[in-house]
């Protein structure tokens, strides 16, 4: 027993090994799960161990073979369940939860690269001008992939690693095309880049190439989260919350708490009394000019009737107007920046963490996308969520996307006679959270509940008063830490126009 090998979660019996994996395999310690391929789960069912392990299984029955076609473009096997390989001689294998297909052709060339155990990985050149080759679909589906879906990868490739690496992906692609026998589908390939790359003409599917090719590209993984939002809205039932005609009084109060929390939140931190001194007594710091300013100008842009009526979702206005209006609103908010290109969009890249908004040259054709589906919206809280969540995700300024995106957002809202939202210090973790969830998982639900609650607070407080609204706010914990409290909803007598 001393000299037992201890075997791995997927193995190949070998003659030197076959006595004691009979012997376990009778114990119930190992079980066979294809050929001469075992396991030692023998709790699970077989496919999903297959899954769990399926470059392991693949390395050991397909030893020095490539893998390529569709699967070495998708990093997994098909939605068949199929993971293609090329190699000596045509072969299928049928095992539980997966076909492995391999097909005759030529082993490592240049640009592939080694993988899990034996196998190699073919070249995104490679497997593009395998993926092209026609084929028809059979039992274990399409080895290859449709035309569009090529596009689409290939715009990609020229979004995240530009001209030069579309140009060094169409040069690879000539000098292996030859020994592929793939002399013509290298001619589409290069069509497809020349075309998207816009130095030459030809036909294309994807709306995301054809974006490019027109000069507009836009970032399709946005679009699928707009689109998603979208989904949800459309089932979305508002809860009416008028805004009754406020006196002057009233409304510049609620902006001023506004542009006071959207400053706060982003790092802009005046205790409120200060704040109220530089925007109703225009007192500006001397140590802090430059953060004065960006109270100030939020808070111009957030008391004005004007704007804070205009709604981008007017059918009269088109996307010129929206453009116009998103810029002339980040303009006077960041006027006292002129390093930050006030009401110019962005031309370097901006980040949040890991998280790396729209790239510069995609913010123009992923607002249109957005915009266009704003417009179809109904109902000012809808079209106001999904401004935010647009703004926010774009991010189409160097700085002060955040101020920028809530003053949308709260346009809409006072457009359609709707209280506008704030996000007080106690829920700022709250809306990041929430809007973070929406980024990366596609979750709409806890985003919507948050906005659905900061849009409460507002209809809770009577802003006839400003002393009277920060007393409010303050027994609700909006001006704590969101680490030692959370935001409590004002009783409903509190407010005038309950």
């Amino acid at each position: 027993m001393a000299n037992e090998v201890n075997f791995p979660p997927v193995f190949l019996s070998t003659d030197e090994i076959k006595l004691q994996v009979s012997r376990r395999a009778k114990r119930g310690q190992i079980r066979k799960i294809g050929p001469r391929l075992y396991t030692t789960n023998v709790s699970d069912d077989p496919a999903a161990v297959i899954r769990r392990n399926v470059w392991e299984v693949v390395g050991l029955l397909f030893p020095d073979t490539v893998v390529g076609y569709r699967t070495a473009l998708e990093g997994k096997p098909s939605p068949e369940g199929t993971v293609n390989l090329v190699g000596g001689y045509d072969r299928l294998l049928e095992l539980p939860g997966l076909t492995v297909r391999q097909i005759k052709g030529p082993g490592p060339l240049e640009g592939d690269t080694p993988f899990v155990g034996r196998l190699w990985l073919a070249s995104r050149a490679r497997a593009l001008l395998e993926s092209l080759r026609p084929s028809r679909a059979t039992v274990a589906g399409a080895r290859g992939l449709p035309r569009e879906e090529i596009e689409r990868m290939v715009e990609r490739i020229v979004r995240v690693a530009l001209e030069d690496g579309a140009n060094e992906l169409r040069d690879l692609a000539r000098r292996v095309s030859p020994k592929l026998e793939a002399e013509k589908e290298f001619h589409t390939l290069n069509d497809i880049i020349g075309t998207i790359l816009g130095s030459q003409t030809g036909p294309l599917t994807a709306p995301t190439a054809v974006a490019r090719g027109a000069g507009e590209p836009y970032d399709s993984d946005r679009l699928e989260r707009f689109q998603a939002l979208h989904a949800a809205l459309v089932t979305w039932v508002e809860t009416p919350r008028p805004a009754p005609f406020e006196s002057g009084t009233a409304f510049q109060n609620a902006a001023f708490v506004d542009a006071y929390f959207s400053n706060y939140i982003e790092g802009t931190e005046f205790g409120v009394d200060e704040a109220r001194e530089i925007v109703f007594e225009g007192r500006i710091p001397e140590q802090r000019p430059a953060d004065a300013h960006d109270v100030l100008g939020t808070y111009r842009v957030a008391s004005s009737r004007d704007e804070m009526t205009t709604s981008v979702a007017d059918p009269r206005r088109d996307f010129a107007d929206f453009l116009q209006i998103l810029r002339r609103r980040h303009e006077v908010i960041m006027s006292a920046r002129p390093d930050k290109n006030p009401g110019e969009f962005k031309t370097r890249a901006n980040f949040a963490g890991n998280t790396a908004f729209v790239a510069p040259e995609l913010v123009v054709g992923t607002l249109r996308r957005g915009f266009e589906i704003c417009r179809s919206l109904q109902g000012p809280f809808v079209r106001a969520a999904f401004m935010l969540f647009l703004v926010s995700e774009v991010h189409p300024f160097l700085d002060g996307n955040g101020r920028v995106a809530r003053v949308m957002t709260n346009a809409e809202l006072i457009s359609g006679d709707q209280r506008r939202v704030i996000i007080p210090t106690v829920y700022r973790e709250d809306y990041v959270l929430a809007l973070r969830a929406l980024t990366r998982q596609g979750r709409t639900d806890a985003y919507l509940r948050m906005l659905d609650r900061a849009q409460e607070l507002v209809s809770r407080i009577d802003f006839q008063d400003l002393d009277h609204a920060l007393e409010v706010l303050r027994r609700a914990n909006a001006f704590a830490d969101p680490s030692e409290a959370r935001l409590i909803l004002p009783p409903r007598e509190e407010a005038a126009w309950s």
